[in-house]
Parts: structure tokens; C-alpha cells; sequence
């Protein structure tokens, strides 16, 4: 057992995957509660986000990661109305967590708190006009906004509205990080440079084809631990130099499922109700 900062953790059995993907419905607690770490955490008292609001639309419905904090819904839908109200297109919403957070079989190490949501950069003007079917919201990729998947953003799939979606989301004050590709960090450093917002557009692997928003721990989630604060600046400087470099662009591989980190005692609990 390990203790982090007043919370117990213990190690994930080999089946914890598939037992949190099984998992089909929230927890009955009335009081949301994020739990643990965004890459080691679970959720209790999720929402799940209607599938289709103003300004948005939720993609792959088969996975039913449409579950967060109630915090991130109000985000998710406030982000949404402001996309409309502006006539910036319409959001496609990829995942946010399963109904009681945890770890998932595929796509992600983080996600497992319902803090976090994965938002493409493709604003579909058929979107506008109509609801996507099913199939559609099943077979549609996300493009990369990457040229030849270089370091340079190709101007047929990156607009100023994708950098004033960014703007919007990063304004506001729940929202913790926004994860990029390092090209499009750039981008903005070039266009926008020394404007507060950028501190929150943090650089990552991969990450061409949508923005990953991670909200800060809710007042009341006790037991959420929070990720290490934001260094000073806009991060338009020799860090941001790092990320092009050859050592850089060689990543480290993905942790096995063993490599796991361990998840709070509580999760245990939240899992079997």
C-alpha cells in the first residue's frame, strides 16, 4: 500500500481493466466526488453529458465514455454555447470518462477522475444543419491539422476559429491545462505570444487532431489530487525549443498494463456499489 499526500493506494489486479469497462452505470451518491489522479483515479456521483447541445455533438457513442464530473459538463456545454454563439461550427466531443472513471482498456492512461475531455479540431460545417447518425459518429476520423503529419499546420484543417475555441477554453477559470501538439503550441506563440491564456496550452505527443482539457480538482473532491502547477509564463520559450528536438521526437514507449500505477482504496469501494 502506498500513502500519497493522506490517500492510500493499492495496486490494480490484472482484470481491473475490464472490470471498470463493464461497469454500464454511476455510482447512486448524490455528491460528486473525483478521486485519486487524473492518470490513477476513479469517480464517484458522474453525469453524463447529453449527447447532442448546443454548439456540440458526442462522437463514438459505442465506447460510453460520455461521463464526467458535473463540473465537466457544465464546462463541456458552457464551451459548446459559446462555439454557437459565435458561429465558430460545432465541437466534436470524444472521450471523457467511463461511468465510474478508473482505467480503461484502450486510448488512455489519464481520463479516470471525469476532469478530462478530448475535443476534436474538425468543425464540420455538415454538422451545423443537422444531428450525425450513429454510424457516422462510429466511422468519422479526426484529420490531423498537421501537414504530412510534419511540423507544419496545414491551412486546409486549421482555421482562427480552432484558435479562438482554444482562447475560449482556456479562459476559464476551471480549466487546469489544455494539451497540443507541440507545432500548434507554436503556432499559437507565433499569432498570440505574451497573452495569458497560452500558460494554459501546454505541449504533448501526439495530439494533432484534438486538444485534451484537464479541469482542476472540484472544492469538494477531497480526496482529487491535483497535477503539479504551471511553470510562469506563456511557455513560449526554450521549452517549447525542447519539443523539436530529436530526443523529443522519439517518446517514450506506452507502459504496459502492469506499469499501472495504483489506484486509491476507495476506487474499490466505488467500483462494487
Amino acid at each position: 500500500m502506498l500513502i500519497l499526500l493522506g490517500i492510500a493506494f493499492i495496486e490494480c489486479r490484472a482484470d481491473d481493466f475490464n472490470r471498470w469497462a463493464l461497469v454500464s452505470q454511476p455510482t447512486r451518491s448524490s455528491e460528486a466526488r473525483s478521486i485519486g489522479t487524473y492518470t490513477a483515479g476513479c469517480l464517484s456521483g458522474a453525469a453524463a453529458l447529453p449527447l447532442n447541445g448546443a454548439g456540440y455533438q458526442v462522437m463514438r457513442l459505442s465506447r460510453k465514455r460520455y461521463y464526467g464530473h458535473p463540473d465537466l459538463i457544465r464546462f463541456i456545454e458552457h464551451l459548446g454555447q459559446s462555439v454557437a454563439d459565435r458561429h465558430l461550427g460545432v465541437l466534436f466531443i470524444g472521450d471523457l470518462a467511463q461511468p465510474r472513471g478508473g482505467p480503461t482498456l484502450t486510448g488512455h492512461r489519464s481520463h479516470q477522475t471525469g476532469l478530462d475531455v478530448d475535443i476534436w479540431f474538425l468543425l464540420s460545417q455538415q454538422a451545423e444543419s443537422r444531428l450525425l447518425a450513429f454510424n457516422e459518429r462510429e466511422s468519422w476520423n479526426a484529420p490531423s491539422v498537421l501537414l504530412d503529419h510534419s511540423d507544419t499546420i496545414d491551412v486546409r484543417q486549421w482555421s482562427k476559429a480552432n484558435e479562438k475555441i482554444l482562447e475560449i477554453a482556456a479562459v476559464m477559470p476551471e480549466v487546469d491545462r489544455i494539451f497540443v501538439n507541440p507545432s500548434i503550441k507554436r503556432h499559437l506563440c507565433r499569432n498570440h505570444r505574451s497573452q495569458n491564456w497560452l500558460k494554459k496550452i501546454r505541449p504533448w505527443w501526439k495530439h494533432d487532431d484534438h486538444f485534451h482539457v484537464r479541469l482542476k480538482c472540484p472544492e469538494n473532491s477531497r480526496d482529487c489530487l491535483p497535477p503539479e502547477s504551471l511553470p510562469e509564463g506563456d511557455g513560449c520559450d526554450a521549452s517549447l525549443a525542447w519539443w523539436f528536438s530529436a530526443e523529443a521526437k522519439a517518446p517514450p514507449k506506452k507502459a504496459p498494463a502492469s506499469a499501472t500505477p495504483p489506484l486509491p482504496v476507495q476506487c474499490e469501494s466505488i467500483l462494487r456499489e
